[in-house]
């Protein structure tokens, strides 16, 4: 195995339920054949159980399909019918339920048809590696691992990766690289103890939760709200996370806990409590039975009330004194402030932070070969955005370890639980640092991996406490940051919230095009973090590194709207003042839009090769920047679209020229229109694509455009396709001088079209005028079907549309409405 590279051709997945479907989806996905097994049904086709798995896939939310014909390439397969297809795998995951007896007869029964090279593995979420590996033959037990994906697998960046005592360490090192690259995942070895690592420290502060939320009266709503976003955790928060993965579930794991850990010190917090007892056998439990801790009744969310043992209105919030301490921006400030308040909210906090951070300490040397390992596992498949011993870290380590101790000598309980020598020893300031993440085995820090697969990723995911280092600066405005390596490719990375596109942004842009001419080889477009743009910055000024003001654009949109309304007062004498002022506003903006389409046309036209590297949102302008590059790398968690519409716009940054142009290639010759009406719905709709792969079919990425599925490998990627443009004798397109349009007959029917939808009641009138906008500037404008134009010509009706639909007052309202509420307007 060591000789020569690991290639899973085709991989295996025993169990067709909740993880087992989603997880041979993730494979399809990444363009790996699967078979996908279930027991055979006893009547009908025996492949129907496996074959309403695969069907119930397509109707999942948040899809685990790239997109849902993805579906069609998973291989049915039963037990009774087609075990020998299991010698064409490479590797074979089991993923039934968690019954050590089921999984142990499965084994005897798939055993002698796994292929002799061919590594099995089990996606167990907390059973014993060592003792399922007992039920193997002799010979397959080097060749098994655990293997713990999160669920929805698409979307969980958390792989666990546990090793028997006999399995092969070269083994691990394959499936590692696998799993990175192929599948876009981020792998955390754990040792071989009950629910590994995230689901213990993750499952425990949820139990830590409970108890306290128990003990201090406070309300599971209330909890929710200061559990969540407010601390750096997803807005599912406690109670709300336990409905969507189940009570029942929920249960399981902390019952596994309680039965393999009886000398733990927090034993007591692994006794489920009865209302929770009381929920699971009355079968609520959860989303999947539209009850648990919540329920919907009609349009209003309720919860349960312990109080009443009944269910309630869930309006609970957490306390202004409190959320006023947890806007502090000092860590330190803030756990200070918090264990200092009498208020049983901000007790209620730092009870289940000390707790969860003296139980880690507690557990390392178990559960981890070092802190590395469990802060990634939380933050990667918890969704925190520190993990525990950051969160520590950044408070202030020795004053935070002294808290804990006050408060042990103070508990009866835990006062014989002290916390570990190494956690108290002088000076210690961390668990991070420059030389690696602290091992309590090694006693000492351990770097990051050396595999070969992470010199694929210059830039892996950061802890507090670690170096960062983002190249050498050869430019740098208030909205961008252009950079190097030393590899002759340059770097031009936002700097703005959400990498909006503001005026400074567009400067920047244009500035690091001729840097790059000048002095590199290649131009790449890459974040530091995601997303890639949230589009055209129409409230903050992109400036990062000052306080946020308003932009040119946004002040612009304010003031008009402003000037206007206040003018409408006066209108009946001073229509005319009114229309000078709007005219001279609306001036000032058509300038922007010139700039931003002369910024996507330099991209286009550059004399050296331009990549984009995208990841998460790409949104208006984010996505007519992709749309001009040479070339895009994209993570299949893109999600790419042309949303002007929302707000009462078209693209008009090259967006809509881009539709009209590539309609004309894509129909090479034949019949505009269906290839016209595609973009037409796309861009008239709003709509976004939900992953890369859709990206390509709504045409915002080109068919060779690579896919990257571990986004810290993204940049690694881009450079490559930007180098092997460069070394291919780059040289940019000739512009195009006829570009045939689909004319006046194409705008009329797509007219045609929205009509129906308005007088349906599906659009709204000020909808059906952007739509015939938009329609206007992809079919060319009002000219004969087949007429020759040019890019200039498109560029023009796309800001000349642009600028009448600013102009109207729906489109303003929808501006202002987006800018203080940051949600759409229909009107």
């Amino acid at each position: 195995m060591a000789s020569s590279p690991f290639v899973v051709r085709k991989a295996a997945v025993l169990g067709a339920g909740v993880m087992g479907a989603q997880i041979a989806a993730h494979l399809v996905n990444a363009n790996v054949p699967v078979l996908l097994y279930e027991l055979a049904a006893k009547e009908g086709d025996p492949n129907g159980n496996v074959a309403r798995a695969i069907d119930n896939l397509r109707k999942l939310e948040p899809s685990p399909l790239a997109v849902r014909a993805t579906a069609d390439q998973i291989e049915w397969a039963n037990y009774d019918q087609h075990l020998t297809a299991l010698k064409e795998c490479d590797l074979v995951i089991e993923a039934i339920s968690e019954r050590m007896d089921w999984k142990r007869d499965l084994y005897a029964k798939v055993a002698p048809h796994i292929g002799e090279g061919a590594i099995f593995a089990s996606n167990t979420s907390g059973l014993s590696i060592n003792q399922l590996a007992q039920a193997l033959p002799e010979a397959l037990r080097a060749r098994f691992c655990g293997v713990h994906f999160f669920n929805p697998p698409r979307y969980m960046h958390l792989v666990e990766l546990i090793a028997s005592a006999q399995t092969q360490p070269a083994l691990l090192d394959v499936l590692e690289a696998f799993l990175v690259t192929t599948l876009g995942k981020g792998v955390i070895r754990a040792k071989d103890t009950p629910n590994f690592i995230a689901n213990r420290v993750g499952v425990f502060s949820m139990l830590a939760t409970l108890h306290h939320a128990q003990r201090l009266g406070i309300g599971f709503d209330v909890v929710d709200d200061l559990t969540g976003a407010r601390v750096g955790r997803p807005k599912s928060a406690t109670f709300r996370t336990a409905d969507v993965v189940g009570l029942d579930t929920f249960a399981h794991v902390v019952n596994t806990m309680a039965e393999s850990l009886p000398q733990d010190p927090w034993h007591r917090y692994y006794a489920l409590p009865d209302w929770l007892r009381r929920l699971i056998d009355a079968g609520a439990l959860g989303q999947k039975t539209r009850r648990g801790v919540y329920r919907k009744a009609g349009a209003e969310i309720q919860v349960l009330d312990l109080a009443s043992n009944d269910y309630r209105p869930s309006l609970g919030k957490a306390d202004e004194a409190v959320v006023d301490i947890l806007k502090s921006a000092d860590p330190a400030d803030k756990f200070a402030r918090l264990r200092a308040s009498s208020h049983p909210q901000a007790q209620f906090l730092w009870s289940i932070f000390r707790d969860t951070f003296h139980y880690c300490a507690v557990h390392l040397h178990a559960i981890a070969h070092n802190a590395r390992d469990v802060d990634l596992a939380i933050r990667w498949g918890f969704g925190w955005e520190r993990g525990p011993f950051e969160i520590w870290q950044s408070a202030g380590w020795q004053q935070v370890a002294a808290w804990i101790g006050e408060d042990l000598a103070q508990d009866r309980t835990m006062a014989s639980v002290p916390l570990p020598a190494w956690a108290i020893e002088p000076g210690r300031s961390g668990v991070h640092g420059p030389a690696g993440s602290y091992s309590p085995t090694e006693n000492t820090p351990q770097p990051r991996s050396t595999l070969p697969v992470y010199r694929r990723q210059p830039f892996p995911d950061r802890l507090v406490g670690e170096a960062r280092s983002y190249g050498e600066t050869v430019f740098e405005n208030d909205g961008l940051r252009c950079w190097h390596t030393g590899d002759g490719i340059a770097v031009a990375s936002f700097k703005s919230r959400l990498h909006t596109i503001g005026d400074d942004v567009l400067d920047g842009v244009l500035e690091a095009i001729e840097i790059a001419e000048r002095d590199f080889t290649a131009l790449v477009l890459w974040q530091t973090e995601p997303p890639f743009s949230a589009g055209a910055n129409l409230k903050k000024d992109s400036g990062a590194r000052r306080k946020e003001a308003p932009s040119s654009v946004g002040r612009l949109f304010k003031k008009l709207r402003r000037e206007a309304e206040s003018l409408a007062l006066k209108a009946a004498r001073q229509v005319g003042m009114a229309d000078q002022l709007m005219a001279g506003r609306l001036a000032e903006v058509e300038k922007i839009v010139e700039k931003f389409q002369a910024a996507t046309q330099s991209l286009r036209y550059s004399t050296i090769p331009a990549v984009a590297a995208v990841d998460g949102l790409a949104l208006g302008g984010g996505c007519e920047m992709i749309l001009h590059c040479d070339r895009a790398a994209a993570t299949l968690e893109s999600y790419i679209g042309l949303v002007e519409a929302g707000v009462g716009l078209l693209p008009a940054g090259g967006g809509c020229k881009e539709a009209a142009m590539r309609a004309a290639h894509e129909a090479r010759g034949a019949d505009l229109f269906p290839f016209v009406r595609r973009y037409f719905e796309v861009i008239a709709k709003a709509e976004v694509a939900r992953s890369a792969e859709q990206a390509k079919e709504f045409g915002y990425l080109r068919a060779a455009d690579p896919i990257v599925m571990n986004r810290f490998e993204l940049l690694t990627v881009a450079k490559a396709q930007a180098r092997a443009l460069a070394e291919s004798g780059y040289r940019p397109p000739l512009r195009p001088r006829s570009i045939p349009v689909a004319g006046r007959s194409a705008i009329a029917t797509l007219q045609a079209y929205m009509v129906n939808m308005l007088e349906g009641g599906f659009i709204s009138e000020h909808d059906y005028l952007i739509g015939c906008k938009v329609a206007t500037v992809i079919c060319g404008g009002d000219v004969e079907g087949g007429s020759l134009v040019d890019e200039d010509w498109l560029l023009d009706l796309e800001r000349t549309h642009f600028m009448e639909l600013l102009a109207t007052e729906k489109t303003q309202a929808r501006i202002d409405h987006t800018l203080k509420t940051g949600r759409p307007l229909r009107n």
